[in-house]
């Protein structure tokens, strides 16, 4: 499947076959894939927490609006994101940089970020978003189905994955082989509505 044919038929999925178990293989070719999307800084900010505990699984589908994909699908990923990724080495980010670059890019790391949490928190949603996106197109591109979740109590959910105070919650994916063939797609906005030419009009 070329990635435009990925893109034109990944679709939400809610109901998966349980019994399906994803080959271990498959699961790391998915992190490598998604390890791969871009973020700022090359500081690599997000972080997949892959539930595959069916108890822990069975305690997040009852603080998930009861949605039967948390605990049917074959995988979970719940998308989170290390806050404090600015602070933690970032000389690492560049390694693989000429050393000027490095000299460049390193300090401006910190200095771009030190200080401006809301800076900071738009990105980590920007990274685990563009995460997120890459592994729902490699996952269909390995035959599996996607839904992306965001009906969940992100506190809850934080206390039954523990997890760390700098780092922040985003959205779950369940992937799996689904059961059933999607609704149809609904219409999308036109054009004229969603595309802006260099400028909203005055």
């Amino acid at each position: 499947m070329n990635i435009l044919e990925t893109i034109e038929t990944r679709r939400s999925i809610k109901h998966y076959d349980p019994a399906h178990t994803m080959p271990e293989a498959d699961v790391e070719r998915l992190m490598q894939l998604a390890r791969l999307a871009p973020s700022s800084f090359n500081m690599q900010n997000y972080r997949f927490v892959l539930v595959r505990d069916p108890e822990l699984r069975r305690q997040i589908r009852a603080v998930a609006w009861d949605q039967a994909q948390v605990t049917d699908a074959s995988l979970l990923v719940v998308m989170c994101a290390d806050l404090k990724a600015h602070e933690q080495k970032p000389e690492r980010y560049w390694a693989h940089a000429p050393q000027p670059v490095q000299d460049i890019l390193v300090p401006a790391l910190k200095g771009f970020y030190s200080g401006k949490e809301q800076l900071i928190r738009d990105e980590a949603m920007r990274s685990t978003a563009f995460a997120g996106m890459t592994l729902m197109l490699a996952a269909r591109g390995l035959g599996y189905e996607t839904c992306p979740m965001v009906g969940f109590d992100p506190d809850e959910v934080s206390k039954i994955i523990r997890l760390p105070e700098d780092h922040a919650i985003s959205f779950m994916i369940a992937i799996g082989k689904g059961l059933q063939e999607p609704w149809p797609r609904g219409e999308r906005l036109s054009v004229d509505e969603t595309v802006i030419h260099n400028q909203f009009a005055a």
